[in-house]
């Protein structure tokens, strides 16, 4: 299992422990079975699997193909409602005549329709009528009306590089997950869990940064009878939370379990510790405090009495015992005018001075004494270079992206939630001076640029230079060349083809892909969906509206013949099961030649796969934008929407998305290019990657994906861990 999830992630094949023999064969064959799917087997890898003995050779390509396979979504067949879609798709009001005409006919006595005319019954449900929404043929069928796909030298090709044993990488990527700096997603939050339990026993980073990743690390702790790495009191909640399978970023809240009294006695132990060396720790327990409380119903801490300071904690959830948190006291000095007072409290905890700086800066400009101001503002700058080297990198770049947008007021401000669930509002802050902004932001440039990484030839793959910081992993979907929100990259080709695909679990589920399209002033100019077939330079495929075997449905698009400024994919939840309820769902987009024929589905033309999960009922993956100079741009957004619980469709959401696209559009996002620039200065050597470029020894190579040829003992960073590049 762990050898699949290496490579899907990594891109690397573990070495295959087996009999050495004659395997060339089945790697050669392995090689033009993975070509078809958009992927290559680098030289290395090939020789390793040549070596092998041939049954070896075979069972390690399959494994090898099915992880490629799903990272791509070949592993779903993906039949469409009209079988030779893109070709004869009819008009909409075409399509509808002709199920009312079925549903009429069927409605006659009999079943004749030359029987008496019959007048359909009042409130008819449309996509009720006979045949709409399932599929009138087999995926066999839909398969053998479609050539086989016309190649094109812009498929796209994904190289697989061979690894370490399965042990060394196992051990490299737990190092990378627990030693992260960025918030990592669920899913790589569920690998660190099970890198974790191999790698219990070392080694370890020196630091585990993200407090999330020390509960999930702590928790292979606690059972394996190990000291916990806990400094404040909310970790041991944290590990309590995932103790109990709940959410340890404690957004939302989780169902605490009862706990064997081995793991009761650990976190009351911890608890006791911490404060009893710093009861000014008892301050957190006010942010928690409903969740402290029921901690305490399951700690039960009256059964230990030896651990008198864990008591206090859960005496201040209950309010039986007073303290006073910081944010409280910052509270009354803001609200009592005194700039001084609550930038010196919040000097004392760095990473919420940062956080706090704009409304610091805010405060201060807005006094009326205009000496007063002055000096105000002499003290924000003060405090960030007194702090600015003990918060974390993280925090640091996130400041300096806020900054970046706040000389100006924003059309609307822009909320995203951990999910993904974004809401605009007005933005009634005052703009911050430019000369303000200007300052502050090269006192963090400084300082991020002396913990950046030194290297001595920096390569650099100048796909890479547009793609956004990865400040935080949280809401960044799984699936295959998923880019951080705010990342653009350029369409090369002609076409564009969206998918969705989706499986349902418990109920029907009747998910809609549409994509509105916006002109320069953010108007509707058009839209395509299963309300509108086709038109404006693209179709699509057809509506379904259950699946319990899966279910697919694709929109194509000419670029040539869209009139808009912007595309919007978007994923409607119609009815049935949420993105977070149904056993699978995603949305992807191939690209593909003017030339290109084949299946509605072709492997080899994927750029991206993105899983679809959340709460929400709308999703917005990512846009496209026709630029001046002709072309297009993709941006990846990663958004969602609330939506309503049944009926969601393009024509009720395209108000709001057309403000999300509006304030996601002006936000500039601090990109990888920002940082590789602060980092020019010292790098001895510097290359733009191309193909053929020969080095003479080890590089620092920073790319979306691996190229074949770097020499041994090189640094690679590629997007599967482009958060390296964010410093502690």
């Amino acid at each position: 299992m762990l050898d699949t999830l290496i490579i899907g992630r990594t891109l690397r094949v573990p070495r295959i422990e087996g009999p050495a023999g004659d395997g060339a064969g089945a790697a050669r064959q392995a090689d033009a079975v993975l070509l078809s799917v958009g992927f290559k087997a680098a030289g290395p890898l090939l020789g390793h699997l040549s070596g092998l003995d041939h049954g070896t050779a075979v069972d390690a390509a399959v494994r090898i193909l099915a992880a490629v396979r799903g990272l791509v979504g070949d592993d779903a067949e993906h039949n469409v409602y009209f079988k030779d879609f893109p070709a004869n798709v009819p008009d909409t009001v075409e399509f509808w005549l002709e199920r009312l005409n079925l549903a009429l006919a069927e409605s006659a006595p009999d079943g004749h329709p030359d029987g008496p005319a019959t007048v359909l019954p009042p409130g008819l449900n449309l996509l009720g009528l006979p045949g709409y929404g399932t599929y009138q043929h087999t995926y066999a069928e839909m398969l053998a009306a479609h050539e086989e796909l016309i190649p094109s030298v812009r498929d796209r090709v994904t190289v697989l590089h061979l690894g370490g044993t399965l042990d060394e990488e196992v051990h490299a990527l737990y190092l990378d997950l627990a030693g992260s700096t960025t918030p990592l997603s669920e899913d790589d939050q569920h690998l660190l869990g099970l890198a974790a339990v191999w790698c219990v026993d070392g080694p370890h980073p020196e630091t585990i940064p993200v407090r999330e990743n020390r509960a999930v690390i702590n928790r292979v702790r606690l059972a394996d009878d190990q000291p916990l790495l806990a400094d404040t009191v909310t970790d041991v909640l944290r590990l309590a939370c995932a103790l109990s399978g709940g959410d340890v970023s404690l957004s939302t809240p989780t169902r605490l379990r009862s706990l064997p009294r081995r793991d009761r006695r650990a976190l009351l132990a911890a608890l006791d510790g911490l404060v009893g060396a710093n009861p000014a720790k008892l301050g957190d327990v006010l942010v928690r405090r409903e969740e402290f409380k029921r901690l305490g119903e399951r700690l039960h801490p009256h059964e230990y009495p030896q651990f008198p300071h864990a008591a206090d904690v859960f005496a201040v959830a209950r309010g039986t015992k007073s303290v006073r948190s910081l944010g409280s006291r910052v509270q009354e000095a803001f609200g009592a005018g005194d700039v001084r007072k609550a930038v010196g409290l919040l000097a004392n905890s760095p990473g919420l001075l940062v956080r706090s700086l704009d409304r610091a800066a805010r405060a201060a400009a807005a006094g009326a004494d205009p000496q007063q101001a002055a000096a105000d503002l002499a003290v924000v700058r003060e405090a960030v270079d007194r702090v600015a080297g003990k918060a974390s990198g993280r925090v640091l770049l996130s400041l300096r992206e806020h900054l970046g947008n706040r000389t100006a007021p924003d059309p609307a401000r822009l909320f995203v939630n951990r999910a993904g669930r974004a809401w605009a509002a007005p933005d009634r802050r005052a703009p911050l001076d430019a000369g303000l902004v200007a300052d502050l932001t090269g006192r963090l440039d400084r300082e991020l640029a002396g913990r950046l990484p030194r290297s001595g030839h920096l390569v650099v793959d100048p796909e890479v230079y547009d793609v956004a910081l990865p400040l935080s992993g949280k809401d960044r979907p799984g699936g295959f060349r998923v880019l951080p929100r705010g990342s653009r990259t350029r369409v090369e080709s002609d076409h564009l083809r969206f998918f969705i695909h989706w499986k349902e679990n418990r109920r029907s589920t009747d998910y809609d892909l549409s994509a509105l399209l916006l002109d320069e002033d953010l108007a509707e100019a058009g839209q395509l969906s299963f309300t509108s077939l086709a038109g404006y330079g693209g179709v699509h495929s057809g509506d379904i509206t259950e699946a319990p075997d899966g279910a697919s449905e694709f929109i194509d698009l000419d670029l040539a013949k869209v009139p808009a400024k912007y595309i919007v994919p978007q994923v409607h939840v119609y009815s049935g099961e949420g993105f977070h309820e149904a056993a699978e769902s995603y949305f992807g987009y191939m690209a593909l030649d003017a030339d290109q024929f084949g299946r509605p589905y072709e492997a080899s033309t994927v750029r991206m796969r993105s899983d679809l999960r959340g709460p929400s009922r709308v999703a917005l993956p990512l846009l496209f934008t026709h630029e001046q100079d002709g072309s297009w741009s993709a941006l990846w957004t990663h958004l969602f929407v609330r939506g309503e619980e049944w009926g969601n469709r393009v024509e009720s959401s395209a108000p709001s998305t057309a403000l999300l696209v509006q304030t996601i559009m002006e936000r500039r996002y601090l990109r990888v290019g920002d940082l590789i620039e602060m980092m020019l200065d010292d790098a001895e050597n510097f290359s733009e990657y191309k193909a053929g470029l020969e080095f003479d020894g080890p590089v620092t190579y920073i790319g979306i994906e691996q190229p074949q040829g770097l020499p041994e003992g090189s640094e690679v960073i590629t997007l599967d861990r482009i958060n390296a590049l964010v410093p502690a």
